[in-house]
């Protein structure tokens, strides 16, 4: 299912990153990916805010590139999880022990959103859409395919993702190697040459901490992609490691945010 239309509730959607400097940023991203960035929009609604890029391929919407809300922010990227309604999903997500770095706040004519944290300090968003729904394009090269969280406490947080969004759990591979799915039950998603559940929404591995979500982008080669990414800056997290998908690289851009990119044969 590579072109979306819509996105059931408790399914990831959407992938963002906040940048200090905007234009480096889409310097960066469109050489890594290909991407064609549509915009600006304007952040506040008013004329005062700042930019807002919609990255796209073949005229589809794939991710945002936008300049820092709030000066001073650390640069990131945030994954966003579909909800039928935002203010209902803050709740939900504070009984499960979660905490809200950003109220409930419209984004019109697109949508209404919101930014929490998960227990272990995890942050994500939480996206009601109306113009939009999310991505219009994934598990392509050059798209986001899935988003992974990396956290010290696997437990707790596995709770507060069942609790906030109805996920359950279940571990692919064994010792150090291993990792847990995140399903959301009567989900049909991915591509069915996938080698796990079309019920998968999420990663998640142990990590030392701070807990952390990062997207994982499709990429024709990891090496390839690796290679640019030096060359305009960016550096090297984790060197590349085989998987049933491909090669997966960690990176971070000239200003910090962390991604990974996965080498895919799209033939396949």
């Amino acid at each position: 299912m590579n072109q979306r239309n819509d996105y059931p509730a408790g399914v990831p959607c959407w992938v963002e990153t906040f940048q200090t400097d905007v234009d480096a940023a889409l310097s960066f991203y469109t050489a890594v990916f290909g991407w064609q960035p549509a915009g600006p929009g304007d952040l506040s609604g008013d004329g005062a805010g700042g930019r807002y890029y919609v990255a796209r391929l073949r005229g589809l919407d794939v991710a945002g590139i936008s300049s820092q809300p709030v000066p001073g922010a650390p640069t990131s990227w945030l994954t966003s999880v579909a909800v039928a309604d935002v203010d209902e999903a803050v709740k939900a997500v504070t009984r499960a022990g979660g905490t809200v770095v950003a109220t409930p706040f419209d984004t019109p004519p697109v949508g209404r959103a919101a930014v929490v944290a998960d227990p272990g300090g995890a942050v994500h968003g939480l996206w009601e859409g109306s113009a939009r729904a999310g991505a219009q394009l994934v598990n392509e090269p050059g798209a986001w395919s899935m988003s992974q969280l990396a956290t010290p406490d696997t437990s707790r947080a596995a709770a507060f993702y069942a609790d906030a969004y109805g996920w359950t759990t279940e571990t692919l591979g064994a010792g150090d190697g291993a990792a847990t799915l995140f399903r959301l039950p009567g989900y049909v998603g991915g591509v069915p040459q996938e080698p796990v559940s079309r019920e998968v929404v999420a990663v998640m591995v142990a990590g030392p901490g701070p807990a952390q979500w990062t997207p994982n982008f499709w990429v024709p080669d990891a090496d390839a992609a690796e290679s640019t990414a030096a060359g305009l800056g960016g550096r090297t997290l984790v060197p590349g490691v085989p998987g049933p998908a491909g090669k997966t690289v960690v990176l971070a851009d000239p200003q910090g945010a962390v991604f990974s990119v996965t080498g895919v044969d799209h033939r396949a």
